[in-house]
């Protein structure tokens, strides 16, 4: 038997643990792992695809009110190397939506001084959701505001592979010695590397649907992130919920692997 809306006390009593302060500590990069659309599409008795169109209309609201907020980078989990092994119907449409979205949402963004970006291997996409996100970023480019950062057919361990691969040419063609490859050598040729230095790795990352791992998303970036799980399905997080997140956020002692001063 089918369960609607399954978690609704539970969004009740995430929103009562924490209090958001609008003046506290803001995460100047957010990354969210959008999950749980197909769930709340089949609660409904509707096509997973109906899920993936209101996890859409999700992102418009939770872009908006980042902004409003105050955060410099909101990147977005939108489609993982692994899931082009979902049902070809599903891929179609996941491939258009960036189509339709951004068509509709672009001038929004632009209103709002939003810019976009898209990491990914998006040489691999159709042609026609290339396009769209070649557009999106063209005419958001001049925009100052906040980074709305698409991961579109990204994968970690895959992009972690291919900085290998990079910085191993650089060494062949002895433009780099091996002693003399660092932290900084690798987070300079992993996909957040347009990023400035200071906000290529999250402080937050949020997961929604109750699900509690991290799915091969931004592997080498969130080694110290915080991490908010929260058992509401994408198309149900709110920017109420964002807030939670944030005073989730602003409650914990960030240590980085040392000690918190005391007095």
């Amino acid at each position: 038997m089918l369960r609607f809306f399954p978690q609704k006390n539970k969004y009740v009593q995430e929103e009562s643990k924490f209090v958001f302060d609008e003046a506290g500590s803001i995460p100047q990069h957010i990354a969210v792992i959008m999950d749980g659309n197909g769930r709340w599409a089949q609660n409904r008795r509707l096509p997973r695809v109906a899920g993936h169109k209101e996890g859409m209309e999700t992102v418009k609201r939770i872009t908006k009110h980042a902004s409003k907020l105050g955060v410099k980078v909101l990147t977005l989990y939108a489609f993982s190397t692994e899931n082009w092994k979902r049902p070809t119907d599903e891929v179609n449409f996941l491939m258009q939506l960036p189509v339709d979205f951004f068509d509709v949402f672009v001038p929004e963004l632009i209103a709002e001084n939003v810019k976009v970006q898209v990491m990914g291997y998006k040489q691999f996409l159709p042609a026609h959701t290339q396009d769209a996100v070649k557009d999106a970023m063209m005419q958001t480019k001049d925009n100052t505001g906040m980074i709305l950062n698409f991961a579109l057919n990204y994968g970690s361990r895959a992009e972690i592979a291919t900085a290998v691969q990079e910085i191993a040419k650089e060494v062949e063609k002895k433009e780099l010695k091996s002693d003399e490859i660092t932290e900084e050598t690798i987070a300079n040729h992993l996909m957040t590397s347009f990023l400035p230095q200071e906000l290529r790795d999250p402080e937050l990352v949020i997961r929604t649907s109750g699900e509690e791992r991290i799915s091969n998303f931004l592997l080498w970036q969130i080694a110290y992130s915080e991490l908010f799980f929260t058992q509401a399905l994408w198309p149900d997080f709110t920017p109420k919920l964002l807030e939670t997140a944030i005073a989730s956020f602003q409650n914990r002692s960030r240590r980085f692997g040392g000690l918190k001063e005391t007095t």
